[in-house]
C-alpha cells in the first residue's frame, strides 16, 4: 500500500502525477498499518525532541569557540546561557504547528513520518534562530535596557557577546537550511520557497533596515509564518497537495502563537515605546492588546465546531473544548494583571496552553477523520 517518497516525488514536480501512484482509500476505511505506524515513530520522536535540542545547544559552544563573557565561563553556566537564550518555554510555538499539520495528514492517510519529523526538526531550528537573531538585533539597537521586567536577554546582560550571538544566529539557520534540502527534494519549489521565506522573515523580524517586529507587523508575520505557512506546509509535504481544512486547521494556531507574542508585547510596552519600538501595544495602547488577547482565543475556540460540524469530524475533535475553564484564568489574568512582571507567567502559561491545545486539538484530527 505505501510507496516511498523517493519514488514519488522530484523538485517542482505536479503532485497530480504523482498521486496516480497512491493507493485509493475512502475516508471511512481504517488508517493502513504502515500509516500507524510512522505515526507513532513521529510522536515517539516528539517526545524526544528536548533533548535533542538540548545536545543541538551544547554542540553551539564547541562550532563557536568563544560563547560567553569571562564572567559567566567562570559560574560554569554556557550551556544553561544558551538554553534561556533559545527561548524554550516559547518553542510551543515550532512544534504545534507540525504536530498539528501531521495529524491532520494522519487522518487523511496520508502521513509520512520522515518529512514531517524532519519538518518539525527545521522549525525548531528557525524558531530558536529567530530567538538568537532577536536577542542580538534588540541588544544593537537598544531595544533592551537595564529597565527591562522581560526574561534575561543574554547579549544584553553581558552574558554572551554580541559576536557570538549573531554566530549562533547563521549556525542555527544555516542548519535549518541543510536539513530543509531533503523537505525540498521530497516537496518541490513549494517547500524551497517557504524554507527560504521563513528564514528571511526569522532574521527581518527584528534585523535588517525594516524590521517587523519595530513597525507593528510582528503579529501578522507570526499569524501567517506559524500559522498557515507552517500547518499547510507540513499538510503538503504528506499529502502533496494543499487543503482547505488544513487552512482552518492554521487559523487555531496562528491565534495561539500570535497570543504568545501579544503577552510579550502588553509586559514590554512601556519600554518599548521609550526604545522607538512600535509594536501594535505603542500604537493603539494596551486595551488593544488585550482586545487582540481575547478575539484570538475565541477565534482558537471556533475551528474545533467548524471541523465537528462543517467538515463531519467526529466528537474527538472537540477535545479542546475542556480547556475553556483554563482559557477564562489565562483571559482574566491578562484583562486584569496591573504588575507587568507577573506577566512573565502569563507568558509560560499561555505557551503551555498552547501546547495542550495543540496536542488534544492533534489528537482530534487523527482519529476523528
Amino acid at each position: 500500500m505505501h510507496f516511498r517518497s523517493v519514488f514519488l516525488f522530484r523538485p517542482g514536480a505536479d503532485s497530480s502525477y504523482f498521486r496516480q501512484f497512491r493507493p485509493t482509500l475512502s475516508r471511512t476505511d481504517p488508517p493502513p498499518d504502515f500509516n500507524r505506524r510512522e505515526f507513532l515513530l513521529f510522536l515517539a520522536l516528539l517526545a524526544a525532541g528536548p533533548s535533542r535540542v538540548r545536545h543541538f545547544l551544547s554542540f553551539i559552544p564547541l562550532v563557536l569557540n568563544q560563547t560567553v563573557t569571562e564572567a559567566s565561563a567562570r559560574k560554569g553556566a554556557s550551556l544553561r546561557i544558551w538554553i534561556e537564550a533559545a527561548r524554550p518555554k516559547t518553542l510551543a510555538a515550532a512544534f504545534v504547528p507540525v504536530l498539528i499539520g501531521g495529524s491532520l495528514a494522519y487522518g487523511h492517510e496520508t502521513f509520512l513520518w520522515l518529512p514531517t519529523t524532519i519538518a518539525l526538526i527545521c522549525a525548531l531550528l528557525i524558531q530558536i534562530g529567530t530567538n538568537f537573531a532577536n536577542d542580538y538585533y534588540d541588544f544593537k539597537k537598544g531595544a533592551d535596557t537595564d529597565t527591562r521586567i522581560g526574561f534575561t536577554r543574554a547579549t544584553a546582560s553581558g552574558l554572551v557577546v554580541p559576536e557570538t550571538m549573531l554566530k549562533a544566529t547563521f549556525i542555527t539557520m544555516a542548519a535549518a537550511f541543510v536539513l530543509g534540502l531533503y523537505l525540498v527534494w521530497h516537496g518541490g519549489l513549494p517547500i524551497l520557497a517557504i524554507g527560504l521565506l521563513s528564514i528571511l522573515f526569522g532574521i527581518a523580524y527584528t534585523g535588517g533596515p525594516f524590521p517587523l517586529g519595530y513597525n507593528g507587523l510582528g503579529d501578522l508575520f507570526v499569524f501567517i509564518f506559524f500559522g498557515f505557512v507552517a500547518v499547510m506546509g507540513t499538510y503538503y509535504l504528506n499529502a502533496f497537495e494543499w487543503s482547505l481544512q488544513a487552512f482552518w486547521a492554521s487559523v487555531a494556531v496562528g491565534a495561539l502563537c500570535t497570543n504568545i507574542l501579544v503577552i510579550n508585547n502588553l509586559r514590554d510596552v512601556e519600554e518599548d515605546a521609550q526604545t522607538g519600538k512600535r509594536t501594535l501595544g505603542v500604537l493603539f495602547g494596551e486595551k488593544a492588546l488585550k482586545l487582540e488577547y481575547t478575539f484570538m482565543l475565541v477565534l482558537a475556540f471556533a475551528i474545533p465546531p467548524h471541523f465537528w460540524v462543517q467538515e463531519g469530524y467526529s466528537w474527538q475533535v472537540m477535545m479542546p473544548m475542556v480547556l475553556l475553564l483554563p482559557a477564562a484564568v489565562l483571559l482574566r489574568s491578562v484583562l486584569r494583571e496591573t504588575d507587568k512582571r507577573k506577566l512573565n507567567q502569563t507568558l509560560e502559561h499561555t505557551a503551555q496552553f498552547m501546547a495542550v491545545y495543540g496536542i488534544l486539538f492533534a489528537a482530534g484530527l487523527a482519529t476523528g477523520a
